[in-house]
C-alpha cells in the first residue's frame, strides 16, 4: 500500500469524483474542512498546476489557429530573456529550456516562508530565476521549473491581446463547462471553502521536531506559483471536467491534442548537479506532455501547494476520470514539514480498482 494510504488518519479531508463513459460512478466528500464543518463536494480549493493544462490548451488553441507554432522562439516576446533565440514555445510547456526555477532559490523560499502572504509579481519571480545561470543548453535535458509557465503565460497574453485570466475564461473554462473555477489575484477564495492546514513553516517558527503542529494554510497567497491571472480555485466537479476535456482534446484538432498529451519525452533527461532534484529521466510512469503529465495511458495533473493537493486523471481508452483533493492533520507532515500527495495515492488505487487493465504506472 502506498506510504499516504497508509496514513489515512493523517488526513483532514478527501473529495472524490469518478466518472466512466458518460456515468458518474462516485461524487463524495469525507472529513472535515474544519472542526466540525463537514467536508462537501460543492467547496473551493487550490487548483495550482491544473492551470498549466489550461496553459497547454490555450497554446494548441492558437498553434491550431495558425497563430503561433510550437517551434517559435521566444524571441519575438522576450528578447533579453537568455538564449531566447534557441528556447522555444515547446520547450517551455514541456519543461526542457534549462531555465532556472525561481522557486527553488534560498532567498526566494526563505522571504516566502517568513511571510507566506506576501503577493510577488512577474517581474521579482523572474529576476530571482535569472539570477542564476541556465541549467542546461535548450531543449537538452528536462527539469520542471515554476518559470517556464510564469514566461507561457506572459506570451499567451501578448498573442490573445488580451489578460491571460480572460483568455483562459473565454477559450479554456467557459468551453469546458467550469463553473466553479475562478481566477483571483490575490488569496480570496469564494464560498463555501475547503481548509487547508499546513507545516510547511515549522523551521522557521522554530518548532520542533517530534511537536504536532500546524497552521491554517487556506489564505495563504497562491499567485506566486502560477502565472499572473492563472491563480485559480475550483471544484472537485470542475476538476472531473477539466480531465475529461483535456484527456479526450475535444477542443482541439487530433495533432494538437497528441502533440498536448502524447509521451514524446519518454526516456529523455537526465539528473544532473545542475539541475537536480527537479531533472531526472522521463519514465512510463511519469512523463510530461505540454502541460500535462502522462503514467501510463493516463493523462494529469497532481497539484501540491501549501496544505492541498489534487489530481485531475484521464484514461482515454477506457474513457474514465478520477478527481480527488486532499487536506492534511499534523500526522502528514515529516520532520522539516515536508508531505507526500495523498491525492496522486489515492488517484492510483482508484485507478487500479476501476481501470484494471490500464492502471497508473508507479511513478
Amino acid at each position: 500500500m502506498p506510504q499516504p494510504l497508509a496514513r489515512l488518519a493523517a488526513i483532514l479531508a478527501v473529495l472524490v469524483e469518478v466518472t466512466i463513459g458518460d456515468e458518474l460512478v462516485l461524487s463524495r466528500a469525507w472529513g472535515e474542512s474544519m472542526t466540525g464543518v463537514p467536508a462537501t463536494t460543492d467547496m473551493r480549493f487550490r487548483n495550482g498546476a491544473v492551470a498549466f493544462a489550461y496553459l497547454g490548451h490555450l497554446l494548441m488553441q492558437f498553434v491550431d489557429a495558425g497563430t503561433v507554432g510550437l517551434d517559435d522562439t521566444i524571441d519575438a516576446w522576450f528578447p533579453e530573456l537568455p538564449a531566447a533565440d534557441a528556447v522555444t514555445l515547446r520547450m517551455l510547456a514541456n519543461q526542457t529550456s534549462g531555465y532556472p526555477d525561481f522557486e527553488k532559490d534560498p532567498a526566494w523560499n526563505a522571504a516566502y516562508n517568513d511571510d507566506p502572504f506576501r503577493e510577488f509579481g512577474f517581474q521579482e519571480r523572474l529576476d530571482t530565476a535569472f539570477s542564476k545561470p541556465l541549467q542546461f543548453e535548450p531543449g537538452t535535458n528536462w527539469s520542471y521549473s515554476h518559470t517556464h509557465f510564469l514566461i507561457l503565460g506572459e506570451i499567451l497574453a501578448a498573442i490573445g491581446g488580451a489578460p491571460l485570466d480572460e483568455l483562459l475564461a473565454a477559450k479554456v473554462l467557459g468551453p469546458f463547462g467550469l463553473t466553479g473555477t475562478t481566477a483571483h489575484d490575490s488569496a480570496y477564495t469564494p464560498e463555501p471553502v475547503l481548509h487547508a492546514y499546513s507545516s510547511e513553516r515549522r523551521e522557521v517558527l522554530g518548532i520542533p521536531a517530534g511537536v504536532a503542529f500546524t497552521e491554517e494554510s487556506t489564505y495563504w497567497n497562491p499567485v506566486w506559483g502560477t502565472p499572473t491571472g492563472a491563480a485559480q480555485t475550483t471544484t472537485i466537479g470542475d476538476l472531473t471536467r477539466t480531465a475529461v476535456a483535456i484527456g479526450t482534446g475535444r477542443l482541439l484538432s487530433e495533432a494538437s491534442y497528441h502533440a498536448m498529451t502524447d509521451s514524446a519525452l519518454l526516456g529523455f533527461g537526465e539528473r544532473l548537479a545542475s539541475c537536480a532534484p527537479s531533472c531526472f529521466t522521463q519514465v512510463e510512469g511519469y512523463n510530461y506532455g505540454l502541460g500535462v503529465v502522462r503514467s501510463g495511458g493516463w493523462i494529469l495533473q497532481n497539484p501540491q501547494l501549501g496544505g492541498y493537493s489534487a489530481v485531475m486523471a484521464y484514461l482515454p481508452a477506457e474513457r474514465t476520470s478520477i478527481a480527488v483533493a486532499t487536506t492534511y492533520g499534523p500526522e502528514a507532515f515529516d520532520a522539516d514539514g515536508g508531505y507526500q500527495n495523498a491525492s496522486d495515492a489515492i488517484f492510483r488505487a482508484i485507478g487500479a480498482a476501476v481501470a484494471r487493465d490500464a492502471p497508473p504506472m508507479p511513478r
